[in-house]
């Protein structure tokens, strides 16, 4: 069964884009919001993390109350863009492992070629949530859950600030078991294969590169 995309419509994380979008927004700020939307998105994404009831010890009496258990987290990046999403995401789960996916887009194809793919021993133990700003043609998130799920990991998410109509569908397509998380769902693809209206290249921005 295909799941149905989450778009976020939290009005902190929409302002944050705001922001993020406009183009005299420079690197440092922009590093700063990018880590700071996903922080948001992670709390949301990580809703259904399982919990168990514990007896805790407070100054005053025990209280029964609950913590996180049974799944362990991986976030994977996808390189280069995804890299600005992990600080963010480690802040609200610091114990978590992360794994590295290198794909570049090939300007004359728009397909991804890999590069560079360094995993958690254990990833098929883990809940994977895979990390890119964009989701524009849908063709690296494909493959780098791809990559993924050949070492062994069942439990995927993936999660984007700004997502294509086309990536949307081209990533549902090919992986109809992943949950997507978006902030917001723009308008299509214009022909050198950016979001339109977008925000650019994010890896451009976040690092300041041309």
């Amino acid at each position: 069964m295909e799941l149905k995309p989450f778009i976020m419509d939290h009005p902190l994380i929409q302002h944050k884009i705001s922001l993020l979008r406009d183009k005299n927004t420079g690197s440092k700020e922009f590093r700063e919001l990018v880590s700071e939307i996903a922080m948001l998105m992670c709390y949301e994404a990580t809703r259904d993390l399982p919990l168990k009831e514990v007896e805790i010890e407070t100054p005053v009496a025990v209280a029964r109350t609950k913590v996180i258990t049974g799944r362990k987290l991986a976030f994977v990046p996808i390189l280069r863009a995804g890299l600005g999403m992990v600080d963010g995401v480690l802040k609200l789960v610091p114990a978590a492992k992360v794994g590295h996916i290198g794909l570049y887009r090939d300007p004359k194809t728009l397909e991804p070629v890999e590069y560079y793919c360094k995993l958690p021993s254990d990833i098929e133990e883990r809940e994977v949530i895979v990390l890119d700003p964009m989701l524009a043609t849908g063709g690296s998130a494909v493959d780098a859950i791809k990559l993924i799920k050949a070492r062994g990991a069942v439990n995927i998410k993936f999660m984007c600030i700004i997502a294509a109509p086309e990536g949307l569908k081209a990533l549902s397509t090919a992986h109809p078991d992943v949950q997507i998380y978006c902030a917001s769902l723009d308008e299509h693809l214009n022909d050198h294969g950016y979001i339109v209206p977008g925000l650019g290249d994010a890896g451009d921005r976040i690092f300041g590169t041309k």
